[in-house]
């Protein structure tokens, strides 16, 4: 036995990530439009408390122990802790909403938007993900990349912008959905 062969049958197989969270999986890299699409009012809501503690904390501190930096000193710092809030909103309200595509979070409405999204998209005859001009190593390249990136939004926001193919779910319940609605409205049609 070769040295080659030995490493090779020594190889430990990866494989590709898997949701195992209570909820079931939507997808493990959503394009930013779409999470941004299914975002909840209460994502928003969680977002604008977090987002509103930096200035609120400012407006605070400098009426606990005033900074008596002069007269209009405070309203640019006020400004730049506002601007990281409104970041903070935003990064909070997302973080959240990919946490419903991975399965991380109780998402009833989310996967049912997602059906019938998808099943919409069957019956018209385009792509589920959408099209891109990008070659399929790089479409790849994408997906490796922002793949469940949303879990270290607080670090390094990386959202997906690419639309591929690679989304970590079966996509033939989609198909057999759409099957399953136009033979419905074909038995319909014809029963009148």
């Amino acid at each position: 036995m070769s040295a080659q062969d030995s490493a090779v049958r020594h190889q430990a197989i990866v494989p590709d990530k898997l949701s195992t969270g209570e909820y079931p999986l939507i997808d493990n890299d959503p394009h930013f439009k779409r999470v941004m699409r299914y975002t909840r009012p209460s994502d928003w809501a969680v977002g604008a408390a977090v987002g509103a503690m930096s200035p609120g904390l400012m407006l605070y501190w400098e009426r606990v122990a005033p900074s008596m930096a002069g007269k209009g000193a405070f309203a640019p710092v006020l400004r730049l802790t506002g601007a990281i809030g409104l970041t903070g909103c935003f990064l909070v309200a997302y973080q959240r909403s990919c946490m419903r595509f991975y399965g991380a979070r109780e998402n009833r409405r989310e996967v049912e938007m997602d059906m019938r999204e998808m099943v919409d998209k069957v019956k018209k005859g385009e792509p589920l993900y959408g099209t891109t001009e990008m070659t399929e190593y790089m479409q790849g390249v994408a997906h490796r990349n922002s793949r469940f990136a949303a879990t270290f939004a607080h670090v390094l926001a990386w959202p997906n912008f690419v639309n591929h193919p690679y989304h970590g779910v079966d996509t033939a319940k989609y198909y057999r959905q759409a099957e399953l609605e136009l033979e419905q409205e074909r038995t319909a049609r014809e029963g009148r």
